[in-house]
């Protein structure tokens, strides 16, 4: 059986806030397709990994197409501290958002922790 799932898109970029705008280019360009949810979630994963593990941080993304029409974004990174804990902010907290933002975006999402380090997922369903 061979299926006719798209290539994964994989990248290897250090987490600086410049890199955002990249990877989101890229992941739209893979997808051939507007894709404001998946875009948004590139840039709070990788500002995730900027604010907690640091500026210059080695990540691996990688988008995967399923054929039932989910998007699956990864970000791969060496630390093996799972900082992701989704808690509700306060007013004035400028941290802390981007889980309730991939909690309110994503159909599931999660961490996986390894002695290597730890992988954010999340899957999507773009309309």
């Amino acid at each position: 059986m061979h299926s006719h799932e798209p290539e994964p898109l994989v990248l290897d970029l250090l987490a600086f806030p410049k890199a955002v705008p990249e990877a989101r280019r890229a992941v739209r360009e893979h997808l051939r397709t507007p894709c404001p949810d998946v875009q948004l979630c590139v840039g709070e994963l990788l500002a995730n990994v900027i604010n907690h593990v640091g500026e210059g941080t080695p990540v691996t993304l990688r988008l995967f197409r399923a054929q039932d029409g989910r998007t699956r974004l990864e970000v791969t990174d060496s630390d093996p501290h799972a900082w992701l804990v989704a808690r509700r902010p306060d007013g004035d907290d400028e941290t802390g958002r981007g889980l309730l933002l991939l909690d309110a975006l994503a159909r599931r999402w999660g961490v996986w922790l390894t002695p290597a380090g730890k992988t954010v997922w999340c899957e999507l369903v773009e309309p």
